[in-house]
Parts: structure tokens; C-alpha cells; sequence
């Protein structure tokens, strides 16, 4: 059974790969439809093309193209109603003759939107009405009798996920903005900025770089971040204090300042940078606490348990 399963992965990714090979000039007019659409994109299918093609919207939803799911069946008794001129439609059909799609055609011909199809006959109904046919290879479907919708899925998924990830690149779509869309979760958790989960104001540990190394200890014991920061005469982070370096210089004895336990030149992240790129530098660096800097000034600490678990 296993060498079956392997057998029908390697199969479609066999098909993906000379999905990849047609990719051309029709799949850049795709993208250009889109990129210079003035109002949504319109992906609608029926059966499993409509389930795909809900997975399609979404990806397109979150990755800053305004995008939305119109069932083909409940398009033709009255959901046309969505469609408004400006808007572009991608259609998603294996056959590209179901019967429902002749009348979704003709409303959108008559009110002015241009058709990206997904489909694998070139030469039917929905492959002639578009104005930027997406042709898949022709791959017979995996599986017993080569009967349900397997390959040909995939490939569209695909195919989506491809024009998706092209526009949003064109469009200079950053993590940041994809953290703004998709504020829920753990996701969503990692994409905010660091100043969102930062300690600052009162509880922010710093010392001068004179601070003798008794109040050191104090401010680090009051503020209960496990670190200091220890900064020059006119403010700027030159140097961090932790548990462990307390630890590592206590036989030099505490009558010395904070300049001479401290780390130089401690790793630090910006208040805007990203939760994400803070989980990054602890991972990298096996440290536990970062300070958060703007101008040189520090203004924030994070901890690495204020950060969302998963990575």
C-alpha cells in the first residue's frame, strides 16, 4: 500500500512540474488582469473546481488582493448581482463546457469583465471566452480508474497559489501587511510588531555604565527580567547585564561598574521589527531576553516568553 501511495505523490508532482514547464504568456496577462483590476477579484467553480477555488479566494484575500467566492450554481439564480464593472473574474473549470457556465459568461461580457479561466481544454466554452486562458497539462488523474478529480486539482490549487504569490510579489505585499490581515492565532501572534509585547516605561531594566554593581543587582532584582541594560552618557544601549554574566564574573567581587560585567554590543531588534524576526535572533543566538532600540535609544525589553510557543 505504501509504494502505491509514494507511486500517485510522485505522479502529481510529476504533472506539477510540467505544469510549471507551460507556465508563459497567458499566465503574465493573468497577473496583469489582476495587478490593474480597479475593483475584486471574482473566483468562482462548481463541485471540486468550488472548492479549490474558495482555497484560491482566500489566499488571495490575505495577501492584499481584494478577492471573493461566487458558487457557479448560485451565481445563475441571482448571486451575479456581485459583479460590478472593474472587477476581474478568474473561472475554474476541468471541462470548461458545464452548463452553467454559459450564463455566468455572458453577464460578465455584457458588463465589462475580463476572464481568466483555469481549465484543461483550451478549445471549449470558458477556454474561447477568456481573455487569459490557463490551460493545464493534459496528466490523467491518479488513483483507481482514473475517475475522481485528483491531479487536476492539485494542479489548480497550484496554478492559484502560483498567480497569488505573483501578485503579491508585484505588489511589494510585505509580512507586515500579512500580519495586519491575519491578526488571529499563533500566526498572526508572530507578525505583530515587537513594541505590541515589549516591556517599557517603568519596568524597562537600565543602568548607567558607571552603576556600581551592588545597585545593578537591585534594579535587576526589581524589574524581574533576568537582564539590565547598561547605557553611555547620553543614553544609547552599549551593553547588556544577565543572570548568567552575574553568575560568570561573581569571583571579580561587586565593587566594580556595570561596564566592566556587562556584554558589549548586545543583539537588538527596532520597535516595528516583526515578533517573527525576534524569535529568529533567539533561536540563532540562544539568548532569552533582546532589547528594543530606536535611535540607539533602548525603549523596550522582550523576553523570549512573551513570544507566541510555536515557531
Amino acid at each position: 500500500m505504501i509504494d502505491f501511495g509514494k507511486e500517485l505523490v510522485h505522479d502529481e508532482a510529476r504533472a506539477l512540474d510540467a505544469l510549471a514547464d507551460s507556465l508563459g504568456a497567458d499566465f503574465e496577462e493573468a497577473c496583469r488582469l489582476i495587478l490593474e483590476s480597479k475593483g475584486k477579484l471574482i473566483v468562482s467553480g462548481l463541485g471540486k473546481s468550488g472548492h479549490i477555488g474558495r482555497k484560491i479566494a482566500a489566499t488571495f484575500a490575505s495577501t492584499g488582493t481584494t478577492a471573493t467566492f461566487l458558487h457557479l450554481a448560485e451565481a445563475i439564480h441571482g448571486d451575479l448581482g456581485i459583479a460590478a464593472p472593474g472587477d476581474v473574474a478568474l473561472l475554474i473549470s476541468q471541462s470548461g463546457a458545464t452548463i452553467e457556465l454559459q450564463p455566468v459568461i455572458d453577464h460578465f461580457d455584457h458588463v465589462g469583465i475580463p476572464i481568466i479561466a483555469i481549465t484543461g481544454k483550451a478549445r471549449s466554452m470558458l477556454g474561447e471566452a477568456a481573455t487569459a486562458p490557463l490551460v493545464l497539462p493534459h496528466w490523467p488523474e491518479v488513483g483507481p480508474e482514473a475517475v475522481a478529480p485528483t491531479t487536476s486539482t492539485t494542479m489548480t490549487l497550484a496554478l492559484g497559489d502560483a498567480l497569488a504569490m505573483t501578485v503579491m510579489k508585484e505588489k511589494g505585499f510585505t509580512r507586515t501587511d500579512f500580519g495586519r490581515l491575519h491578526p488571529g492565532g499563533s500566526l498572526g501572534a508572530r507578525l505583530k510588531p515587537v513594541k505590541r509585547l515589549m516591556h517599557g516605561g517603568d519596568q524597562l531594566p537600565l543602568v548607567d555604565q558607571d552603576t556600581n554593581m551592588h545597585d545593578v543587582i537591585v534594579t535587576m532584582s526589581e524589574k524581574r527580567l533576568g537582564v539590565v541594560g547598561v547605557t553611555d552618557a547620553g543614553g544609547s544601549l552599549i551593553g547588556v547585564i544577565t543572570d548568567g554574566d552575574l553568575r560568570r564574573h561573581m569571583e571579580k567581587g561587586l565593587d566594580h561598574p556595570a561596564s566592566v560585567f556587562m556584554s558589549a554590543s548586545p543583539k537588538t531588534v527596532s520597535p516595528d521589527s516583526l515578533v517573527d524576526d525576534a524569535l529568529t535572533l533567539f533561536e540563532e543566538h540562544r539568548i532569552t531576553t533582546l532589547f528594543v532600540v530606536d535611535g540607539g535609544k533602548p525603549v523596550g525589553v522582550l523576553h523570549i516568553h512573551d513570544c507566541p510557543a510555536v515557531r
